[in-house]
Formats: C-alpha cells, sequence, structure tokens
C-alpha cells in the first residue's frame, strides 16, 4: 500500500483524530493577535500609504510647493536638477487626483538640444516622443504607465507641442510649460495668455541652459517683467536645491 493509499485511510478511519496521535503530533500556532489576524503590519511597523507622499527637500522647492498652492501662475527659474519639472508634474497629478481641475496639459517645445536627429518615423505622437520623455517620466512615477495611458486615452491627460497652444483657451486645468527656455517673447506671450478660468499654470526652465542662439530665448525678460505683478509667483531655485548627484552642484558651478 502506498503512502498517499494509507493516509487516506487514516483519514477515513479517523486515525489521526485521535488522542494519541494528537499528544504525540507537533503542532506549529500562529503567534495571536489582539484583534483579530490581518495581512499587514501594523501602523508602528510601516509608513501609511502606499503612494509616495510629496516632501520639498529643499527650502526653494518649498518656496515653489507654496506658490503653486496659492498663485494660478508660476514661473520656476533654475538650473537642472532642481526638481522644477518634476514638483509641477506632481503637483498637477495631486490637483487632478484631488478634484481641483479636470484635466492636465503638459506643453513642452519640440528644440533638439545642439544636434540635429533627422527625420522621426510614425506618426505625430511618435515624432514628438523623444522631446516629451521628460513629461512621461515625470508622469510614470507619480502614476502607474497603465493609469497614465488610460487617463491621457480619456482626455484627462494631454501633453502636446507648444505649437498647438494657439488660440486655445484652457479652463479647469492645471498646465506645466516645461523648457520654457527654449521659447521666443512671443512663444511665451501666447502660453501665459492661454490660462483660463479655474486653471493653474506653472511654467519651467533655465535661462542659462538655452538651445536657441543668444538673446532669443524670452524666459528671464518674461521672468523680469512679471515679477511685479503681485499675483504671479516667481521663484528662482539655485544650486543649493539641486537634488541630483552631488557632481551636478559643483559642476553647474564651474561651467
Amino acid at each position: 500500500m502506498s503512502k498517499r493509499s494509507a493516509i487516506k485511510r487514516q483519514l477515513r478511519e479517523g486515525v489521526l483524530d485521535s488522542p494519541e496521535f494528537l499528544q504525540d503530533a507537533k503542532v506549529r500556532r500562529l503567534p495571536a493577535r489582539v484583534g483579530g489576524w490581518s495581512p499587514l503590519p501594523s501602523n508602528d511597523e510601516r509608513d501609511q500609504g502606499y503612494l509616495k507622499t510629496l516632501k520639498p527637500k529643499s527650502d526653494g522647492q518649498a518656496a515653489l510647493m507654496e506658490a503653486v498652492d496659492h498663485a494660478n501662475l508660476v514661473l520656476a527659474l533654475g538650473p537642472a536638477g532642481t526638481g522644477k519639472t518634476y514638483l509641477a508634474v506632481a503637483k498637477a497629478v495631486e490637483a487632478l487626483e484631488a478634484g481641483k481641475v479636470g484635466r492636465i496639459v503638459l506643453s513642452r517645445p519640440a528644440v533638439e538640444a545642439g544636434e540635429s536627429i533627422g527625420f522621426l518615423p510614425g506618426d505625430m505622437e511618435d515624432k514628438l516622443a523623444p522631446y516629451l520623455r521628460p513629461l512621461y517620466d515625470a508622469l510614470s512615477d507619480r502614476l502607474s504607465m497603465k493609469r497614465v495611458k488610460a487617463l491621457m486615452a480619456e482626455g484627462l491627460i494631454e501633453i502636446a507641442p507648444i505649437g498647438y497652444m494657439r488660440g486655445r483657451t484652457l479652463n479647469n486645468a492645471f498646465i506645466v510649460v516645461d523648457e520654457a527656455q527654449n521659447c521666443t517673447y512671443v512663444q511665451l506671450k501666447m502660453l501665459l495668455t492661454r490660462l483660463g478660468w479655474h486653471s493653474t499654470m506653472v511654467v519651467t526652465g533655465d535661462p542659462h541652459q538655452s538651445d536657441l542662439l543668444p538673446g532669443v530665448s524670452g524666459l528671464s525678460d518674461i521672468a523680469e517683467r512679471l515679477e511685479a505683478v503681485p499675483e504671479i509667483a516667481v521663484v528662482r531655485l539655485a544650486e543649493r536645491d539641486i537634488v541630483r548627484h552631488p557632481l551636478v552642484a559643483s559642476m553647474i558651478g564651474v561651467l
């Protein structure tokens, strides 16, 4: 008789339930919990929530986050690595999830960084994908890529180049204009006047890292003019606000 058959026979005859067997058997018991067992550790053993908490890592980032909460138009100027784009997109996602806005509009100039990449195959979305990749990265860090695609399919998240913004009025939206140093004065003036009712716009860029010809970028001029408007916040980040590798801050200081 096989071992499996013997066990089945013992189960049928109730041998395994006999007191002698239970006395000799080693029973491993789970520790009892007050209030019942839970698959999750107690609140003292884990950080609350699974979503990433948006926290500033410098005084400049704290000022930027506060400005976004209190102003409908914010210009964030600073060197690379200060978290301008990430914080702007994160605040946009936060506003959408909280129901404060009905959609997110992300825009970026399709300007090549000092080199010609030639013809790109595919439709318009495929051609623009390399330029808009930083915005996708920031979105996917706050939301799953599956949810990002679902929101884009529903029209709740729109990613478009600067050239497609003319003539539009963006109501009930959170607009992020990234890499604004690659926009001319006329382009930025056009973008800023797209702001509609119940909307927030954040314009980010580094005036010292423009891919346009010298004197063509309009970001510095626009920022200086708008600083005089009380309802508009102009936040200037510095090298001390860089949150990338420490070498980035060191390089920015000497380059």
